[in-house]
C-alpha cells in the first residue's frame, strides 16, 4: 500500500432532505478520479482507503454516506427520519457530488455494502463510470441480509444467541416468529434511547464476532470493545437494520424492476474487478461467483486464506488500480477467475 496521506480539501455538501454529506479529496488534483465507497450500511470513512490508490496518479475522493460518521443529521439522533435515507438517496447523493466537484467521470471503489452502492450508481449512471474495484462483493439480496442476520448464526450459536437475549428483551420478537432484523429496526428506530444503546453495543459485538474471520492475529479487535464513539455505533446498528430490513430496497420498491441482480448484464461493457475471501462467512463467495456468472468479462480474484478483508485483499486492491491507472483496465492484475 502507499503511505498515508492527508486530504487537501474537504466539504459538506447539502443533498436535500435536510441531509449534508462530508466528502473529501487527496492525492493529484489533476489525477484519475476515483470515489472510494465504505461499508455498512452506516460504516465509517477511515483514512485508510486513500493508502489503495497511487496519490501521484489518483484523485482520490472519499464520501460519508447518509446518516454517519460527519455527515449530518446522524442516524442516532431525533432530527433523523429513515424515510430519507435510502438506497436511491444515496446514489442521488454520489451523482451531486461528482457534478460538485466538476468530474466527468470516474473509478469506483466499493467495499462490502459499498460494493452494492457502487453496483447500484454504476447501473442508474452508466455514462459517468470508468470502471469498477469491488471488495468483499455484496448485492444485499434477500437471501444474503437473511444470511448475514440469522443465518450465519449457525456457525456462531453462542454470540447469536446473545444477541437475541438482548433483541428479546427489548422488543415483542422471538425465534420462529418473523425476523430478527426487522425488530433491530423497530427498536433503533424507537424512542427508548437505553434500549438502543444495549441492543447497539449487542449489535456491534455480534458482528465483530463473524467479521473478522481470516484477518491476521495483529488486526483482530476483542469482541465487544469496539472503538467507534457509542454515537457511531447507534448510527450503524440504526443504519444497518433499516437497509437490511428493507433488503437495501431489493425488496421494497426502493430500487426498481428486479432489484440488483436482474440488471447486471448491462454492465458487461465496464471493467470491473472483484476481491473477495474464501473465508469470509459473513458475505460467502457465492456472491462475487453469481456476479461473475452475469460479466463473464469480470475478474474474480479469491484469496484463500482471508475472510472479509485481511492484507492480500489490500494488495490486489493495490494491484487493480494500479493496472487501471496505466491501462484503464485491470488486466495487469493478473489471475483470477
Amino acid at each position: 500500500m502507499y503511505p498515508p496521506i492527508s486530504p487537501h480539501d474537504h466539504g459538506m455538501l447539502t443533498v436535500g432532505d435536510g441531509h449534508q454529506v462530508y466528502w473529501e479529496s487527496s492525492g493529484n488534483p489533476d489525477g484519475i478520479p476515483a470515489l472510494y465507497l465504505h461499508g455498512g450500511p452506516g460504516g465509517s470513512l477511515k483514512p485508510g482507503y486513500r493508502r489503495h490508490f497511487d496519490p501521484a496518479a489518483y484523485r482520490i475522493i472519499g464520501l460519508q454516506q447518509r446518516g454517519a460518521g460527519r455527515s449530518t443529521p446522524s442516524a442516532a439522533s431525533p432530527a433523523h427520519r429513515p424515510e430519507h435515507n435510502t438506497t436511491e438517496h444515496l446514489v442521488r447523493d454520489i451523482e451531486a457530488l461528482r457534478a460538485h466537484l466538476g468530474i466527468e467521470s470516474w473509478l469506483l471503489a466499493g467495499v462490502s455494502w459499498g460494493s452494492t452502492l457502487a453496483l447500484q450508481y454504476a447501473l442508474a449512471h452508466p455514462g459517468r463510470v470508468r470502471g469498477i474495484v469491488l471488495v468483499s462483493v455484496t448485492t444485499t439480496s434477500p437471501a444474503e441480509v437473511d444470511w448475514i442476520t440469522e443465518g450465519v448464526g449457525a456457525l456462531y450459536p453462542e454470540a447469536f444467541q446473545s444477541l437475541c437475549d438482548v433483541v428479546i428483551t427489548h422488543s415483542g420478537w422471538r425465534p420462529g416468529q418473523g425476523r430478527l432484523i426487522d425488530a433491530v429496526a423497530g427498536v433503533m428506530t424507537g424512542d427508548d434511547a437505553e434500549a438502543r444503546l444495549d441492543l447497539a453495543l449487542a449489535w456491534m459485538a455480534w458482528e465483530e464476532t463473524h467479521i473478522q474471520i481470516g484477518l491476521p492475529v495483529a488486526q483482530l479487535r476483542p469482541v465487544g470493545l469496539c472503538e467507534a464513539p457509542i454515537e457511531e455505533q447507534i448510527a450503524f446498528t440504526t443504519l444497518v437494520s433499516h437497509y437490511w430490513s428493507h433488503h437495501a430496497g431489493q425488496a421494497s420498491g426502493w430500487v426498481p424492476d428486479g432489484g440488483l441482480a436482474a440488471h447486471l448484464q448491462e454492465l458487461r461493457g465496464l471493467p470491473i474487478c472483484m476481491i473477495h475471501g474464501r473465508r469470509d462467512v459473513s458475505d460467502p463467495v457465492s456472491t462475487p461467483w453469481a456476479v461473475k456468472r452475469e460479466l463473464p468479462a469480470a475478474q474474480l480474484h479469491v484469496v484463500e486464506s482471508e475472510g472479509h478483508g485481511g492484507p492480500h485483499m489490500m494488495e490486489l486492491w493495490c494491484r487493480a488500480a494500479d493496472s487501471f491507472a496505466v491501462t484503464g483496465t485491470f488486466a495487469a492484475v493478473g489471475g483470477g477467475a
